[in-house]
């Protein structure tokens, strides 16, 4: 396992406000109940170029391993939020531009391919875009922000094509895909299942995410 901090288990500790690692996500009982060995090297603020290289420098270890899952997406389309409250007229491109993660998500896709290691990814879990605002530019130019923006919601639809673009990655190199998002939206009220940062799931919502992970082994031992 190699994504970002939403699979690493980051959580806002209540306690003082601060991220801590708490990881519900229940890798341990996946691993039991499927015979899996299962090794998450997850790492807070991780883009696909990072995780890339990262993949890439353990193949030259010598990884061995049968399949790869990875979460990439969260940390490449998000922007910097400081720059833009000092100048909300200028012209600012995510961490990773759309296009360039495409590009670089793919390549990474068919080079595990060429190793034999099956790629796995997965979409992202819906931001709650106005605790996403609140607590990213807490201490910014909130209204530069959002003449920037034009609405609070374009936070949500500019994460949300990230994960239709990895949909799409999905279908076109013939690669599994997990449907966290999905999961999320369908109960109602994702809300529930995020920390108050809009962004990182709760334990509610990592133990959402073992059921989503549960449901898809349990589906392709069946198929494959």
């Amino acid at each position: 396992v190699l994504g970002d901090s939403i699979l690493k288990g980051v959580q806002i500790n209540p306690k003082n406000n601060h991220y801590y690692t708490k990881n519900d996500i229940d890798f341990a009982m996946l691993s039991e109940t499927y015979s899996l060995t299962i090794t998450n090297e997850s790492r807070f603020g991780c883009t696909v170029t990072k995780g890339s290289r990262i993949i890439q420098k353990k193949l030259e270890q010598g990884l061995d391993c049968d399949a790869m899952l990875m979460d990439f997406g969260g940390n490449d389309c998000d922007y910097q939020w400081s720059q833009i409250a000092q100048d909300p007229t200028g012209n600012f491109e995510p961490t990773t531009p759309i296009a360039l993660f495409r590009k670089e998500y793919t390549a990474l896709i068919r080079l595990l391919k060429e190793k034999n290691i099956v790629p796995i990814i997965t979409t992202l879990p819906p931001l709650e875009p106005q605790r996403f605002f609140q607590w990213w530019c807490k201490n910014l130019n909130k209204e530069n922000i959002l003449k920037w923006l034009g609405s609070v919601d374009h936070i949500y639809n500019h994460q949300a094509s990230y994960s239709t673009c990895i949909e799409e990655i999905a279908q076109a190199e013939a690669i599994p895909l997990i449907d966290i998002r999905s999961a999320f939206l369908t109960t109602g009220n994702a809300g529930n299942f995020m920390c108050e940062d809009g962004t990182h799931p709760n334990s509610q919502g990592q133990g959402l995410i073992t059921q989503v992970f549960s449901d898809f082994i349990k589906k392709y031992i069946k198929t494959t």
